[in-house]
């Protein structure tokens, strides 16, 4: 009885490890396999959700406190209108006299008059998009809509007027300050008779290089702290003039592209001519804050020579060697101490060293009762060809 007992005892224990072992080997590894795939995929979830966040915090604009995350589809987004439907051009306001100026990166960009309803006016630089909405271009063009419509809000930065996106052609209307292109007013001061001049607009004195680079430091200052932008292509070419010697920064593209690390962005940021470059960006194609500063000394260079490209007496591709051997342009004539002083401090080698916008405006200050109000003359008329090649603007 106990013998037969325990044999039926020994099988049942026997029948059950037999049952219950293939079971655990096939059930564990697979429980564990099954662990390690959700693990693996929480963790994959969790950087592209990451990733995702990442870039609606570099890719939208905020206006306000919503921000607009653009798609591929979603140039016609109700978010998007909602954020540009107040700078939609009113349908009393007219553009009329619009004449073809230049082509653009989007198409062609006009010149010509804004009529609104009140019957005032005023003239306008209209930036269109070629053939409609539906080109690949046409989400960077909203894109831009959206950068001018954050950024074009100070008085010595571009101004927005209005933009048109609802129906084609989507358009943006800017403010078409006069005379405009700070570059070429320069080069109308030269060989003239001061003696005879009394439009006080054309009286140009170093004072008058002192008040337009105050707005200019201003409105780089305004871009940098308020929307972390480096211009990228500080430069006379690239600011605007207007009455009483009033300047806003224009030229908004490098900012524009800065925020963008596509091939054809870094390719439009290597065109910017060598010679206005601070000496970081041409080696390892960094550009920060200082290097605006950078060419910013430049740009003083240009007002106080009534235009005259940097380094006349070097080729371009020289520029950066005597750089680094602590070569520095010569102070130019008529221009007073205190203001070659601070073309120095712009472009000391290390942008460290270098003072922040909102230093150069106080610097600016402080010596503005020091500048001379004598009119500034250059005998010689600016031969645009010859300016191209020593400018680094042509090969």
């Amino acid at each position: 009885m106990d013998v037969e007992t325990k044999c039926r005892n020994d099988t049942s224990l026997q029948c059950y490890e037999e049952s219950s072992g293939p079971l655990a080997v096939i059930v564990i590894p697979s429980v564990l396999a099954l662990s390690t795939v959700l693990v693996v995929a929480l963790i994959f979830c969790s950087l592209y959700k990451n990733k995702q966040r990442a870039h609606r915090m570099s890719s939208p604009f905020a206006i306000g406190q919503q921000n607009v995350t653009l798609t591929a589809a979603s140039v016609s987004t109700p978010k998007v209108q909602q954020v540009l439907n107040s700078w939609e051009i009113p349908q009393e306001c007219v553009l009329e006299g619009l004449e073809f100026w230049q082509a653009g990166r989007y198409g062609p960009i006009c010149k010509g008059l804004l009529k609104r309803g009140d019957g005032s006016s005023s003239a306008v630089v209209v930036k269109s998009l070629r053939d409609g909405p539906n080109q690949p271009e046409a989400k960077e063009f909203v894109e831009r809509l959206l950068f001018h419509a954050t950024v074009c809000k100070h008085q010595n930065v571009v101004q927005m007027l209005h933009c048109q996106t609802r129906r084609p052609p989507m358009y943006l209307v800017l403010d078409d300050y006069m005379p405009g292109n700070l570059l070429h007013f320069l080069w109308t001061l030269r060989n003239r008779n001061s003696d005879t001049d009394t439009d006080p607009l054309q009286i140009f004195s170093e004072r008058s290089v002192f008040l337009v680079a105050k707005q200019v430091a201003a409105g780089l200052d305004y871009l940098m702290s308020e929307h972390r932008l480096v211009h990228g292509d500080v430069a006379a070419r690239n600011i605007l003039i207007g009455p009483g010697l009033s300047a806003r920064v224009s030229g908004l593209g490098e900012a524009f592209g800065g925020r963008r690390t596509d091939s054809a962005f870094r390719q439009r940021a290597s065109e910017v001519p060598l010679k206005w470059q601070a000496p970081e960006r041409i080696i390892m194609q960094l550009n920060i804050d200082r290097s605006d500063v950078w060419s910013f000394g430049i740009l003083l260079y240009e007002m106080i020579t009534l235009g005259s490209p940097p380094y006349p007496e070097l080729e371009p591709l020289s520029v950066l060697p005597k750089l680094q051997g602590s070569y520095r342009m010569k102070r130019p004539a008529n221009c007073g101490g205190s203001l070659y002083d601070l073309m120095k401090y712009c472009w000391m080698w290390s942008f460290k060293d270098r003072p922040t916008f909102s230093a150069i405006i106080k610097l600016l200050d402080s010596s503005l009762d020091l500048t001379a109000l004598k009119p500034l003359h250059v005998p010689e008329v600016m031969d645009i060809l010859v300016y191209n090649k020593k400018a680094g603007l042509i090969s």
